[in-house]
């Protein structure tokens, strides 16, 4: 028996009973194998790095159990097939590991052209100086050497 760890990343679109039905499919699969339930940690909606299948966030569910090798490659085996699926992860936890609460996620950035709570800009006299922008220097090329290598033989054996 190992301690394993699911990252599972459900389509944003499907039912909140969707989503229920295939983690509970997942526990049924590690109780059906003796495992152990070892709890679910649902992370909420989260922006994607990259579009997965046209989308960009996903419903993130971090999955915790302990069994048998075997009933992780058949849990496995069934999430690549099942329809809201978009990726998951499957991981053996490190022995002593607490980490199960999701990280925080960055505060969103005001809507365009909706003022922040903060102090006004500074006037012009008191933020520093740009330096002026000057072109980086350009060495000049040297003039190529000439040639001195024979030209090279045609397919056919003749010199042109």
């Amino acid at each position: 028996m190992n301690d394993y760890e699911i990252m599972l990343l459900l389509d944003p679109e499907i039912a909140e009973t969707r989503a229920n039905e295939i983690i509970q499919r997942i526990r049924d699969s590690v109780d059906g194998a003796d495992g152990r339930w070892d709890g679910h940690e649902p992370w909420g909606r989260r922006r994607l790095a990259y579009e997965i299948d046209h989308k960009n966030e996903a419903i993130y569910h971090l999955l915790l159990f302990t069994a048998p090798a075997e009933a992780l490659a058949e849990i496995t085996r069934v999430l690549k097939i099942t329809d809201g699926v978009l990726r998951h992860g499957a991981y053996r936890r490190v022995k002593g590991s607490q980490h199960q609460k999701a990280p925080a996620q960055p505060a969103a950035a005001p809507p365009a052209g909706a003022q922040a709570d903060s102090a006004p800009p500074a006037p012009a006299s008191a933020r520093p100086a740009r330096a002026a922008a000057q072109p980086a220097p350009v060495a000049a090329a040297a003039p190529a050497a000439a040639d001195s290598a024979a030209p090279a033989d045609d397919t056919d054996g003749t010199a042109e």
